[in-house]
């Protein structure tokens, strides 16, 4: 296996970190717009015993032209896609072309309904992947979408239920919340998003998506019905709200469920920043013109705002993504299952060098990757995690080191 990593920004950084460990495959390719940023990332892997078998490249990922030349110049067998959604299909085309291999952790973009924002669907996540599933088939190429956390670990959870805790699913809820706190040198608590605000402002801004069986896919304002859930490992209850999130979209595709939801424990500070975001049309990505320049809104956000990647050193706490399943378990008795994984910020820094947020994203598509070199997951087509057995991704992910990767998930039945 030959595997280009397409940005190395904290996701990918922490892709490589991982990686390093692992012996499945010959080459890692970290390719970023910013060659010094891929060099960086690589000199880490290195670091953490990854050999000779990590190089750095430059790469516009705006261009599928330019993906697909790298693909050809390393040999490369399979893409990983680490940067922000907006440049799914440049990669994802890129890779096709070049007849490798595809995984992401988010897919294409949604676009609203244009009349109906808050009722109907308009273009969903991912529609325009599924769109070329037949092609990816009739090639014998592998697209799988959706391979990170959230989505990615909780579609896992949620075939693992379908298949081993449950005779009839009532709910699949994706639950995710954290009890994270970053503070500035003079130790004072800032506003600091623990992952892309890009990609954050995508997800929380759009009309959230819910699915029901009888009434198909239909949206919600913003940060509509609110719950409070009760997180484990000592995070605690945390309001959560509907957010726009790809397991709504690729759950019902591959399992049967009367309803599938996700909420994100964002906290009134995030809501309230948001909001202002909005009302503002600082979430905007057209681009406006200032003295001359044209600039996004969006990007001046992030661009303003700390690093995701650089904040773990003064970052404490931790995050927890996991599912909430209610129906019949396989016993005919009424179930209420929550399937977990936390991650200590401590913890993923003192042993990666990666904060827990993207460190919790980038071990999935790890794990994936390694199951797709060793024959155990195998298909064809554009899938979902949803389409593989769950139990030998369950057993890597949480076996110890250096046969698994050492890192428990969890159950709770309530």
């Amino acid at each position: 296996m030959r595997v280009l990593v397409v940005g190395a920004g904290g996701v990918g950084d922490a892709v490589a970190r991982i990686a390093a460990r692992r012996d499945f495959f010959e080459l890692m390719v970290l390719a970023d717009y910013d060659v010094a940023r891929a060099e960086a990332a690589v000199a880490a892997a290195v670091a953490a015993g990854g050999g000779d078998r990590f190089a750095a490249a430059r790469v516009d990922a705006s261009e599928a032209a330019s993906v697909a030349d790298l693909v050809r110049a390393h040999g490369i067998t399979h893409v990983l896609n680490a940067v922000d959604p907006r440049f799914v299909m440049n990669v994802f085309t890129g890779a096709f072309e070049a007849g490798a291999d595809y995984l992401d952790m988010a897919m294409s973009l949604s676009h609203p309904h244009p009349e109906r924002p808050y009722a109907e669907t308009g273009v969903k996540l991912g529609d325009e992947q599924f769109a070329q599933a037949a092609e990816w088939e009739r090639a014998g190429r592998l697209a799988l979408v959706g391979m990170g956390v959230e989505p990615g670990l909780s579609d896992v959870f949620a075939r693992y239920a379908s298949d081993h805790l449950f005779s009839r699913i009532d709910e699949l809820g994706t639950r995710d919340g954290a009890n994270l706190v970053v503070r500035n040198e003079a130790g004072e608590e800032i506003f600091a998003p623990s992952f892309s605000i890009w990609t954050t402002i995508e997800e929380c801004l759009n009309p959230p998506v819910v699915f029901e069986k009888e009434r198909g896919w239909y949206t919600t304002p913003p940060f509509s019905e609110p719950e409070v859930f009760d997180f484990p490992e000592g995070i605690g209850p945390v309001e959560c709200v509907n957010v726009e999130h790809e397991e709504v979209l690729l759950m019902p595709r591959f399992l049967d469920a009367e309803r599938v939801t996700f909420k994100y424990g964002l906290g009134d500070e995030f809501i309230g920043v948001l909001k202002t975001l909005h009302a503002l049309g600082l979430d905007r990505t057209e681009p406006v013109r200032v003295k001359g320049v044209e600039v996004s809104p969006r990007d001046v956000v992030a661009a303003v705002l700390p690093d995701p990647a650089t904040i773990g050193p003064r970052m404490t706490g931790k995050t927890c993504a996991g599912l909430w399943v209610t129906g019949t378990g396989k016993d005919g008795a009424p179930r209420r299952t929550y399937l977990y994984h936390v991650v200590d910020n401590e913890t993923s820094m003192r042993e990666f060098g990666a904060q827990c947020v993207v460190w919790q994203t980038a071990i999935n598509p790890v794990v994936a990757l390694e199951l797709l070199a060793t024959g155990v997951w195998t298909g064809t087509g554009v899938l979902g995690p949803e389409a593989f057995d769950a139990v030998p991704f369950l057993e890597l992910l949480a076996a110890p080191a250096p046969s698994g990767y050492a890192s428990a998930w969890g159950m709770e039945d309530r």
